[in-house]
């Protein structure tokens, strides 16, 4: 055996133990997270529940929540989201949750979860046309400096470079690089097409179908919700790393055959 197939094996093997020690890693994370949300103590929650009976108060609520995560502000999308969920399941349980009065029209799931998504590209699609239209001025203020630093934005815009509509749709699944991802995905000149697509099939899968499951289920389906995030992000990884790894060897492959 010549010493490039001998270290082509080698390679082969430690990728399949770093693979094997990540997926023993993520079902470790999936076991952590089984424990069921409490969303009565949310605060968002106990605020919407005012308004159970009352759907348009909800919405606009929901709307003005949806664009304030959009542009950066600390407030849980996700836990407004399930709440919608749980107005929605109390609306078909009037003898576990009575209405305040006969007739009372309740949260109805199927236009809640319209109004949710998109309540959730409008707020999005704001935050990329304004990285389109004044994203190199916003960049110069000291206060979006802050938030957000110059090298952190150059490796956005990297990802961007090299990835296109597809960062886009990772910045919907990654709170914490939404406003920058998608201001920054609109200051580098991404199709508002392309965007709309990616970001859009990133929130088809996951606000409606958030909703959808726990109005049907209520706070039972919580623990399988955190579960099926842990794994469809683990699997997102594992791909990524199948993906680089396999570049990796081909690339010293073609080097040492060189």
């Amino acid at each position: 055996m010549s010493f490039e197939s001998s270290a082509y094996s080698i390679m082969r093997g430690v990728a399949f133990i770093i693979l094997h020690v990540f997926l023993s890693f993520s079902c470790y994370l999936v076991t952590k997270v089984t424990k069921d949300m409490d969303i009565s103590n949310e605060l968002i929650f106990r605020w919407l529940v005012q308004y159970a009976y009352e759907p348009g108060i909800v919405y606009v609520i929901v709307s003005l929540i949806m664009i304030a995560c959009a542009f950066g502000f600390p407030l849980p999308e996700e836990v407004t989201i399930l709440s919608v969920g749980i107005l929605a399941y109390m609306a078909t349980q009037p003898d576990q949750f009575p209405p305040p009065y006969p007739g009372a029209t309740g949260i109805d799931v199927y236009e809640a979860a319209v109004v949710c998504f998109l309540a959730v590209i409008v707020s999005d699609m704001l935050v990329y046309f304004l990285g389109r239209k004044y994203g190199p001025q916003l960049k110069k203020w000291r206060i979006t400096q802050r938030m957000l630093t110059p090298e952190a934005l150059s490796k956005i815009e990297a990802w961007i470079t090299r990835y296109g509509m597809w960062a886009a749709a990772a910045f919907r699944f990654t709170p914490g690089l939404r406003f920058p991802g998608f201001w920054a995905c609109g200051m580098a000149g991404l199709s508002p097409w392309k965007f709309l697509i990616a970001d859009g099939g990133a929130a088809l899968i996951s606000v409606p179908t958030q909703i959808i499951l726990v109005a049907t289920y209520g706070e039972s389906i919580f623990g399988f919700l955190k579960q099926m995030k842990v794994v469809i992000f683990s699997l997102i990884i594992f791909a990524l790393m199948v993906y680089f790894l396999r570049r990796f060897m081909l690339a010293r492959r073609n080097g040492t055959s060189a």
